[in-house]
């Protein structure tokens, strides 16, 4: 169960592939190119899930905004998804800082995903 999951355990559930490429915004004063998500995240092991302003059940990693036309929704990510995984990382342990991190690399996003409804009932 992908919701109210204890982080450090073991889980069973369905999830859902996404593909997200990053759009292109411009280049920083470091000359680093800059790609925007087009979406916000809430959550991660070191914050109190209990305060969620969203009412999360977990310290997971979970889509808080989406915004219209960006690459988040073209891609079909949606608010309250509870991101598992990141370009293959375990987004079920980790910080709110590390989880921005792991999302800011690269051009394009391999992300898993629980969605109420869809992967858990």
């Amino acid at each position: 169960m992908a919701f109210q999951h204890e982080a450090g355990t073991a889980f069973e559930c369905l999830s859902i592939p996404i593909m997200l490429h990053k759009e292109f915004v411009h280049i920083n004063s470091e000359g680093e190119e800059v790609y925007k998500c087009g979406f916000k995240i809430g959550g991660g092991i070191d914050l109190d899930y209990t305060k969620s302003p969203q009412g999360y059940t977990d310290n997971g990693i979970y889509v808080t905004e989406v915004h219209p036309e960006s690459p988040a929704e073209k891609a079909g990510l949606k608010v309250n998804d509870k991101i598992l995984q990141c370009q293959g990382y375990d987004f079920t342990m980790v910080t709110h800082k590390q989880a921005i991190n792991y999302i800011k690399k690269g051009k394009t996003l391999n992300l898993l995903v629980a969605r109420y409804g869809v992967t858990h009932s």
